[in-house]
């Protein structure tokens, strides 16, 4: 798997795609908003409870595969000309 995180790390796009990707499964499944999110302590239980779900863990791995895919290349590769990219294009 080829991927040019690098640049993609620096696109402030990507990085909202993958938060996204993570946290929007996790209160899905738990009937919350972020609005809900309203100390620490409510994040790291919302977390934990998250990392002991085998569904809300098989819910974000696919989001994140979606975030990660880009679907004009075969598989999970970005293509040889984005690889050669040293700022997002």
């Amino acid at each position: 798997m080829k991927l040019n995180l690098k640049v993609r790390l620096r696109n402030p796009v990507f990085i909202a795609q993958i938060l996204m990707a993570v946290l929007t499964p996790i209160l899905a499944y738990a009937g919350l908003t972020v609005q809900d999110i309203t100390s620490w302590e409510a994040l790291g239980k919302l977390l934990l409870g998250a990392v002991q779900n085998p569904y809300v863990l098989g819910m974000i791995a696919v989001s994140v595969w979606n975030a990660l895919n880009d679907p004009t290349t075969k598989g999970l590769e970005d293509s040889d000309r984005a690889m050669t990219y040293d700022d997002p294009n």
